[in-house]
């Protein structure tokens, strides 16, 4: 999905029942360590900060997390982990999720160069989305 797109998946909750999530990637922005106060430069190259809306469309509980979910790919690169502890503007994305709720936050990836797109996917029991970043 293109930035300001919604895509939904699918998530299983720890008793078995599946929910619905919206996400939209809000804003993809290439960030310097300084720029968002990172204790340390990036290890794969490029910081980025994804801005994502996430919504519990469906009638279950869910948990959106995010940490150790997020994959970063192009073309060239098989992926890679992209996932770090930082998170900036807004709200912890990594939640429960009440049908109807939804958070805003930004998510701190690290990955490999410009481009090319990341991947969330918790599992083999849930669904999962992708969004293609901007080259600049």
């Amino acid at each position: 999905m293109p930035v300001g797109k919604p895509a939904e998946f699918e998530a299983t909750n720890e008793e078995g029942e599946k929910t619905t999530f919206r996400v939209v990637a809000d804003s993809a922005k290439y960030v310097t360590a300084e720029e968002i106060e990172a204790m340390s430069d990036p290890e794969n190259g490029q910081l980025l900060v994804l801005t994502l809306t996430v919504k519990n469309v469906g009638k279950n509980v869910g948990r959106f997390m995010p940490y150790g979910a997020v994959y970063w790919e192009n073309d060239e690169i098989a992926g890679q982990d992209a996932t770090t502890l930082n998170t900036v503007e807004g709200h912890d994305l990594d939640a429960e999720y009440k049908p109807g709720q939804a958070v805003t936050g930004g998510l701190v990836l690290d990955i490999g160069e410009k481009g090319g797109r990341v991947t969330y996917s918790d599992g083999p029991e849930s669904g999962a989305f992708a969004v293609e970043l901007p080259e600049k």
